[in-house]
């Protein structure tokens, strides 16, 4: 379980760059399961609007409603989410022509409630690298605007969200066993901002990659048991009430050892703006 960093929001944030490791969208082929962030429980929607999953029905079929990574809704029509979730890797090669945000629903089958909006544009920041996860941001621009309350504020750089120690909550759709049991439900985890030590002693930079704490912050659970996992890349981590991570990268899933790493939006946004600086 690998996950990566960001760098850009056009019209509400300006980011930079830097990661490592192996990415957490969804496999090529769709799984289901009823049972998706480990250690979790379901979420509500109306409780967390800025949670999104992205879906293509053509790449991964209609069991999920075509969901393959999360995303976080930063303004109206701009939802920020992991740089790999678009690749070719994840897409294929000739990508898809049906990519959209699922909105306000907790259960991806549940058709009848929040809505499917296409995506009408996308930037994938230009220095992501694929082969270190580098720069692993993406920016969708949506064809219909949601309302401003689905939008989550960024916590700023300073802000007391990032402080070691901090309770956080992690969502997403994703494998909620580390062994492929995909959820149709949203979910939550609360992990736990690590201290930077931690996180360098964790991924010093051998084969299972390199922390960086500029541009990263890691969390998880001291006792192992509670993490994102594969398909919840690009999912918001929320602290304090405002987003101060999106899902990039770690070993494995719900290790006490391995603790997952999330880019860190203080590295990205932009000072001038005042963007979540509460």
């Amino acid at each position: 379980m690998r996950r990566p960093t960001v760098r850009a929001l056009r019209g509400a944030l300006a980011l930079t760059a830097a990661a490592t490791a192996v990415p957490l969208a969804a496999p090529a082929l769709p799984a289901s399961a009823d049972s998706v962030v480990i250690g979790g429980t379901p979420a509500a929607v109306e409780k967390s609007p800025y949670a999104v999953a992205l879906s293509s029905r053509q790449r991964f079929g209609s069991g999920r409603a075509g969901q393959f990574c999360g995303g976080a809704v930063v303004a109206p029509t701009k939802v920020v989410t992991a740089a790999h979730c678009l690749s070719k890797e994840v897409l294929g090669a000739n990508g898809v022509t049906d990519l959209k945000v699922i909105a306000g629903r907790d259960k991806l089958r549940d058709t009848g409630h929040g809505r499917e909006i296409a995506v009408r544009d996308t930037w994938v920041n230009p220095a992501y690298d694929p082969g270190d996860n580098a720069g692993d941001l993406a920016v969708l621009t949506l064809a219909e605007a949601l309302p401003d309350s689905s939008v989550i504020g960024v916590a700023g750089p300073g802000n007391a969200a990032y402080a070691a120690g901090t309770a956080a909550t992690v969502y997403g759709w994703g494998d909620t066993s580390g062994e492929g049991a995909y959820s149709s439900e949203l979910r939550s985890t609360r992990v736990q901002v690590f201290p930077e030590n931690v996180c360098e002693r964790a991924y010093p930079g051998n084969s299972e990659g390199r922390y960086e704490g500029a541009t990263m912050l890691c969390a998880g659970d001291s006792g192992g048991g509670h993490d994102a996992c594969q398909g919840d890349s690009g999912g918001p981590l929320v602290a304090r009430g405002l987003l101060i991570g999106l899902v990039s990268w770690g070993s494995g899933c719900g290790l006490a050892d391995r603790p997952g790493v999330y880019t860190r939006m203080s590295a990205f946004t932009d000072p001038g703006r005042g963007t979540g600086s509460r």
